[in-house]
């Protein structure tokens, strides 16, 4: 077996086809196609099944893949490794930011990587299902993660940045909330609210301060991104409560803390066998601005488990 097969195999798998993974890999079809019966008869096993719409990773494929993706991800770092001293890091870093967190950090921190590194290529998303975020994170597909609260530290350690105070977000109609310096929860709990998935991390933060503060308000929507929740509530749909990081540019004369407070600690997690592109990407984040609020969180804090 080879890290080739290993690459041809995923191909294969996000394609769905032999020939338009040969089309993704900029090579001949006969090529990928034996590279893979040579992986099958070294296995002993049948990695895809022929489906009408394509090839199909079969039970065992799907395990399979799953730890070829990480073995094929850990090459790419290693040689991305072994070139830094060269000054011409390349490859691939992967960042997930947990409920929007380093909204305003991460695209200067990002854009003085891409001045160190102008050949790196960073794959940014955002994660709102913590299941989801942990399993790739056991995977190994996460380089950094901008996270709220502690995370284990076997797989990554924990890197304290700053605190995330989290906002009322209301229309103009409520401008008796919105002329208080700090909005009262329980003000809030005849109000219709705006609110997350069921298996989001931030529903699972609102879930909690409802449930601490005593209020069983009505939903009016359930979104699965900030910036929708924001927009909605500013239009006077209903409240909703957010970190002050994902509030639009715009709408920050809506918004509001509230009392009590609710707030997080933002930690960068981060391999403790971090290479020159997690290191540099730490460092610069650690140069921007993040507040500090002096509160301390738990609960909901506990967002990726990575033991």
């Amino acid at each position: 077996m080879s890290l080739r097969q290993f690459e041809y195999a995923l191909a294969v798998a996000e394609a769905g086809s032999v020939t338009a993974a040969a089309e993704s890999l900029h090579v001949a079809q006969p090529s990928v196609s034996q590279q893979i019966r040579s992986l099958e008869r070294d296995l002993g096993v049948v990695l895809f099944a022929r489906t009408p719409t394509g090839l199909v990773p079969t039970a065992v494929g799907r395990a399979f893949l799953r730890d070829a993706e990480v073995a094929v991800r850990a090459a790419r770092r290693a040689r991305a490794t072994a070139r830094a001293g060269a000054e011409e890091l390349d490859g691939e870093l992967v960042v997930a930011a947990q409920m929007g967190l380093g909204t305003r950090q991460l695209p200067g921190a990002l854009s003085a990587l891409r001045r160190r590194f102008p050949r790196l290529e960073v794959t940014v998303f955002e994660e709102a299902n913590p299941a989801e975020l942990e399993r790739l994170a056991r995977r190994g597909v996460v380089d950094l993660g901008l996270m709220a609260g502690p995370c284990k530290e076997d797989l990554y350690t924990g890197h304290h940045l700053g605190d995330e105070e989290f906002v009322v977000v209301a229309g103009p109609e409520h401008a008796h909330l919105l002329a208080e310096e700090r909005v009262g929860l329980r003000a809030l709990e005849r109000e219709p609210w705006i609110r997350f998935d069921h298996d989001s991390a931030l529903d699972g933060v609102l879930r909690e301060v409802l449930r601490d503060n005593g209020l069983a308000p009505a939903t009016v929507a359930r979104v699965s991104q900030t910036a929708t929740a924001v927009r909605w509530a500013a239009h006077g749909l209903g409240v909703t409560l957010v970190p002050t990081s994902a509030v639009l540019p715009g709408f920050e004369h809506l918004t509001r803390p509230v009392s009590p407070a609710v707030t997080l600690p933002t930690v960068a997690a981060v391999r403790p066998d971090a290479g020159p592109a997690e290191t540099a990407l730490l460092e610069f984040l650690r140069q921007e601005t993040w507040p500090h609020t002096g509160f301390s969180a738990s609960g909901p804090g506990r967002l990726l488990t990575t033991g």
